[in-house]
């Protein structure tokens, strides 16, 4: 699409035509194709380029005609075969297949990161992509170390900043953030624009420096204020003053910002001056070292950067992060961040990942820091993640915390069975807030009794994900899917992974018949290991899942179906079939034979609806012509996931048998 370099060249006449359209797309303009009848264009589509298919959209749209298949076609030729199907299945309107595309595209192109599509289509590396894809996106990575790709949104690009801060709310903080680097100026400045001046609200940082954390968040939400960068921030005022920055007078006055920082601002009299924007002089000591000194405020930033016309400013106030999350948290800024959080009003959700356990006393602190936040009436965090704990027994510890939240996802990693605390337990709470509750753990040995406590203080809870419990050998988790039934009769979601369920079928059903699911994920539960009668059983699985009208999705992935897998077939049988729209039966080793059965017994109930079918991992090769046969009586009623298997990978073959 658009310059293309090594296109092949045209099957027939038609597509002749098409690529002659795209190639004189601004002679012809949008007038000249959308006199062309509908299916010409909806056969046009996929040969536009995308700032081509951008422009025509409204237009179509007004005479009814979707962009959806251009859009899909693009994807198509991003992915490739193999991953197309999975990239789409959740796209189901031109407005998401259109954002999927420009989110896969703008931060490479911004960066000047290559891959094969964006070599292929030079067209991309145009200022007019850059403008249609920022429309569309909300997301923005700050990547200081390629200053030369920020540098111009603070001269001929400033357009486009102005169109950043209208549309950016989540912006990510590279590990290349440097306060003490002079190329940071920009990245600062940037951030800045979009978080004091736009409307991001959420921080992804990747920045372990506590010095960089503590300017992020530096009156952006806490009253706390570090030491450190005080003293920084103090030592440096004034030192990039110039002969055109203007002194600032007696008269100056003052401003409180929202989280009552103290902000010094022009006087109202002070007339505008000129500001370098983007060239400064460094002396040869700083081009050696590749640090400088420059002020730190973002005040004085702001006016650093600003164009040489701008009229005199008020101090800029300070955004408020209302979402925060470290991808990879080392204790130095863990210690900042349970500095900031006990006056971190405005924050809704905060995620904390480590690729190291998380010490006993780093978890203590933090659930300290947000006890004393919750305690305030001023405070708004309901959504928690944290990962790796050192154990599950401190998942009590933080909802003791705070017991507002209404998310909470938490992983726990361990060899040694739970760990025994002292802090206070869940006795005394009758009613948490919980509305999700996501718990992934790798231990020996779970306490059961935990979970238990915590879901029958949890009646608000409508999504639930447990993974990995394991239990000793002659127990049984059936007492867990009864407090279910019992204590969460709002349940909406239950993910259930990596357990043995196969001794707990009255439980499952009991449930199926006490809540009103709308998602089942029985994933790797083994329901069919201890089942004498496993045709039987599954059968009346199957019959119980009939009985819940609000089921839309359920999985029994990697659950060793096989064979069994055609009574999956009766879910659509008879007068009341059912309501299930998505089914995942990834990775049960069912073979190209099994799968025909299941297709031509499916094809005689007649689905209500098309059925999203999810296929992969499953060892399709063994008999490839069988298995195309399937897929092509499946594919009228049905929008498959399929993905290739290589049976002589006997590690894979066997993980998807045993």
């Amino acid at each position: 699409m658009g310059d293309t370099a090594g296109e092949p060249k045209p099957k027939n006449l038609k597509e002749m035509c098409f690529k002659a359209v795209r190639k004189h797309f601004d002679a012809l303009g949008t007038e000249g194709v959308i006199g062309l009848p509908t299916p010409l264009i909806t056969d046009l589509m996929p040969y536009l380029t995308i700032c081509q298919l951008d422009e025509i959209q409204p237009v179509l749209n007004q005479k009814g005609i979707s962009t959806y298949p251009g859009w899909i076609g693009i994807l198509r030729d991003m992915c490739g075969p193999k991953r197309f199907s999975l990239q789409i299945i959740d796209l189901k309107t031109e407005d998401e297949a259109k954002h999927e595309v420009m989110r896969m595209l703008f931060t490479c192109v911004f960066y000047g990161f290559m891959n094969p599509y964006i070599r292929k289509n030079s067209y991309l590396n145009s200022p007019s992509f850059l403008w249609a894809a920022a429309k569309c996106v909300s997301e923005f990575l700050l990547e200081p170390g390629i200053s030369n790709c920020l540098q111009p949104l603070t001269a001929g690009q400033r357009p486009l900043l102005n169109l950043f801060e209208k549309r950016m709310t989540r912006l990510g903080i590279s590990q290349a953030l440097d306060l003490s680097n002079k190329k940071s100026q920009v990245a600062l400045y940037v951030f800045h624009r979009l978080v004091d001046h736009g409307v991001a609200n959420k921080l992804f940082i990747h920045n372990n420096c506590p010095i960089v954390l503590a300017w992020l968040l530096h009156g952006r939400g806490s009253q706390y204020e570090h030491p450190e960068l005080m003293n920084l921030m103090h030592t440096r005022k004034g030192s990039c003053k110039s002969q055109d920055a203007p002194a600032r007078t007696n008269g100056a006055s003052r401003s409180i910002s929202p989280a009552g920082r103290t902000l010094e601002t022009l006087d109202d009299e002070a007339k505008p001056c000129k500001y370098p924007r983007t060239s400064f002089v460094l002396t040869e000591k700083e081009e050696e070292s590749g640090t400088t000194n420059f002020d730190l405020d973002p005040q004085v930033l702001c006016q650093t950067f600003a164009p040489c016309d701008a009229p005199p400013a008020g101090a800029c106030l300070r955004g408020q992060i209302e979402c925060l999350e470290f991808s990879n948290c080392r204790p130095e800024a863990f210690g900042v961040l349970n500095c900031v959080l006990p006056t971190f009003f405005c924050l809704r959700s905060l995620i904390l990942h480590s690729f190291s356990t998380f010490k006993d006393s780093d978890v203590f602190a933090l659930a300290r820091a947000l006890k004393q936040l919750s305690e305030s009436p001023s405070s708004s965090l309901t959504d928690l993640s944290i990962s790796p704990l050192p154990y599950t027994k401190l998942l009590e510890v933080l909802l003791n915390a705070n017991p507002k939240l209404k998310s909470l996802h938490v992983e726990s990693h361990s060899v040694v069975p739970w760990r025994l605390v002292t802090e206070p337990d869940l006795s005394g709470t009758n009613d948490l807030l919980l509305e999700k509750l996501t718990v992934k753990v790798t231990e020996l040995l779970t306490d059961l009794q935990l979970f238990m406590s915590v879901l029958r203080c949890s009646p608000h809870l409508t999504t639930l994900h447990l993974a990995g419990l394991r239990l000793p050998t002659s127990s049984s988790l059936s007492p867990l899917l009864s407090t279910l039934s019992e204590s969460n009769r709002c349940l909406k979601s239950l993910h259930l992974e990596d357990m043995k369920l196969s001794d707990c079928l009255p439980e499952i059903v009991r449930l199926l018949k006490n809540c009103n699911l709308e998602e089942l994920r029985l994933k790797d539960c083994r329901l069919l290991e201890q089942w004498s009668d496993k045709e039987a059983s599954l059968r009346q699985l199957v019959s119980a899942l009939k009985e819940v009208p609000s089921l839309h999705t359920l999985s029994l992935a990697q659950n060793r179906l096989a064979k069994k897998v055609c009574v999956l077939a009766e879910l659509f049988s008879g007068p009341s079939p059912s309501s299930v729209k998505r089914l995942d039966i990834s990775s049960n080793f069912i073979r190209p034979a099994e799968l025909l059965e299941l297709a031509e017994t499916l094809r005689t109930h007649r689905l209500p609806h098309k059925l999203i079918l999810d296929l992969r991992k499953n060892p399709g090769d063994r008999d490839p012509d069988t298995w195309e046969t399937a897929l092509k009586t499946l594919r009228p009623f049905c929008r498959l996931l399929v993905e290739d298997w290589v049976s002589t990978n006997t590690m894979a073959d066997h993980i998807s048998n045993m």
